[in-house]
């Protein structure tokens, strides 16, 4: 099982990225932030993270996606504001089937989602800063087990959302 820690929209907070490597950083095998840390890559609260450029981020050079394969799933991981994410995931899906990727992680909206669209799943965590649409500041872990996707909610301040849990199957892997 890979476990994989998803992170968006921090705006500036070094204290909050430095709490999630505490509390996920050694169980986790890969840390992603989907843009909008607002920090250079040399900070060292972006230490651990692969991050991409969202449209906030003006320091470093960030790409504008990046991919890793991971328990055999290609993640593709984008901040969004390049593709419309506020009104569709129609750039998003499009592009995902382009890359060949089976989950795609995005950010710039700050409200928190998943969904399944065909055989490609999208997830948003929201903002760990500044949540839009309900007061919790959250963050995903995502497992992935034998082409299953396992998704838990967290809210910075106040551990696991276990309502929101939810369960995936992968059909597509590398």
């Amino acid at each position: 099982m890979s476990r994989i820690v998803v992170v968006s929209d921090s705006h500036g907070s070094t204290g909050l990225l430095e709490e999630l490597k505490m509390r996920h950083g050694n169980n986790a095998d890969l840390m992603l932030h989907c843009g909008d840390s607002e920090l250079a890559e040399t900070d060292p609260a972006m230490d651990g993270f692969r991050s991409v450029k969202g449209n906030c981020d003006f320091l470093g050079d960030y790409p504008e996606y990046d991919t890793h394969v991971i328990d055999g799933v290609k993640i593709f991981v984008t901040h969004g504001h390049l593709y419309s994410v506020k009104s569709t995931l129609m750039n998003l899906y499009y592009k995902a089937k382009e890359l060949n990727a089976s989950v795609v992680c995005f950010g710039h909206s700050h409200e928190l989602g998943a969904e399944l669209v065909d055989d490609i799943l999208f997830i948003n965590p929201g903002s760990i800063r500044l949540p839009r649409g309900r007061q919790e500041r959250t963050y995903v872990i995502l497992e992935l087990n034998q082409g299953k996707a396992a998704l838990r909610v967290h809210d910075i301040g106040h551990g696991e959302l276990k309502e929101l849990r939810q369960e995936f199957i992968l059909h597509k892997t590398v």
